[in-house]
């Protein structure tokens, strides 16, 4: 068998009802779900079947609830004899789903924790202040360069994730996003478009809401990972607990560096990536870092057979 590692989605790749076929048919779903209800104080799978008033959207709610569908894939994926995987990463939101799967916080720890995380960007910076945007088409180092230039006094904008070559999103406030992108189009880019997010993530905006979440991770016991985890501030792989803590909180105010993290994967000899979460995000951006990889999804029953019998394949 071939080395593989799994990989864990983030914000954006929420869908009202996933896995709620799953949830009636296997009771590891329904069970995850119920057991982080009970730490946020609501019934989180009635929010995912019909979400009230938009309410999935709410980065308070879409990051506990894809941290549990993700982690509720993950203990289905072991219940059904799946492999266990020799790397593991997430994008953003992402990398607390792979650190509970590699066993360094625990899941219910981790629940409480993105949920206040998703309320600490909110508050940080107010609705309609802060803004992020898709840049096709162009070089790191000329979006630096322009971001750079398109900042005006506490108006900020900066490269945010570099999710594969020629594809990256750029975040800060509105009006230095909107002069960004004008300018980036002038520049040459294909598309410069407007994400449609509640926070700017991944920016110098987001350190009072990093502060804050520091507080909480400290109280957190965060153990040596049962399986290796890339983390997204450099690429990197750590097994010291300290600085995956150190590494978690700063992911909030510095760039994601997804095409780095793939690249370590690569370099770690892996050449099958499952994505293991609502949606096909990661697996799309990996093909356009890592042609030879072969990416498989799992978010409902079928696709999680497939993807066991092709690991399992070699």
């Amino acid at each position: 068998m071939h080395k593989f590692g799994v990989v864990f989605p983030g914000q954006g790749s929420q869908k009202q009802g996933m896995l709620i076929e799953l949830a009636d048919a296997r009771p590891i779903i329904a069970d995850t779900f119920r057991e982080a209800s009970g730490v946020l104080g609501f019934d989180l799978l009635a929010v995912v079947r019909d979400n009230p008033d938009g309410r999935l959207d709410e980065t308070q709610i879409t990051q506990p609830a894809l941290l549990t569908a993700s982690v509720a894939l993950w203990r289905l994926w072991l219940e059904e004899k799946g492999p266990l995987p020799e790397l593991l990463a997430g994008h953003s939101l992402g990398e607390y789903s792979a650190l509970v799967c590699a066993g360094v916080i625990g899941f219910e720890q981790a629940v409480d924790a993105v949920h206040k995380r998703g309320n600490y960007m909110q508050d940080a910076v107010p609705a309609g202040t802060g803004a992020m945007a898709a840049i096709i088409g162009l070089e790191d180092d000329v979006i630096a360069k322009i971001c750079a230039d398109a900042g005006q006094g506490d108006e900020i904008v900066s490269p945010a994730n570099f999710n594969a070559p020629g594809q990256t999103v750029i975040a800060g406030s509105a009006a230095a996003v909107e002069r960004a992108v004008t300018a980036l189009k002038e520049a040459g880019a294909k598309r410069a478009l407007p994400l449609n997010v509640s926070v700017p993530s991944h920016c110098s905006l987001m350190r009072e809401a990093a502060d804050r979440l520091g507080q909480d991770l400290a109280k957190l016991t965060f153990k040596r990972p049962e399986i290796p985890v890339v983390q997204n501030i450099n690429g990197h792989v750590s097994k010291d607990p300290d600085t995956i803590r150190e590494n978690l909180l700063k992911q909030l105010y510095m760039p994601v560096q997804w095409v780095d993290s793939i690249g370590c994967m690569r370099d770690f000899g892996i050449g099958k990536v499952v994505e293991c979460g609502p949606g096909k995000v990661l697996s799309g951006l990996i093909r356009r870092i890592e042609r030879n990889m072969d990416c498989y999804t799992i978010e409902d029953g079928d696709s999680l057979a497939g993807a066991r019998e092709a690991i399992q394949q070699g």
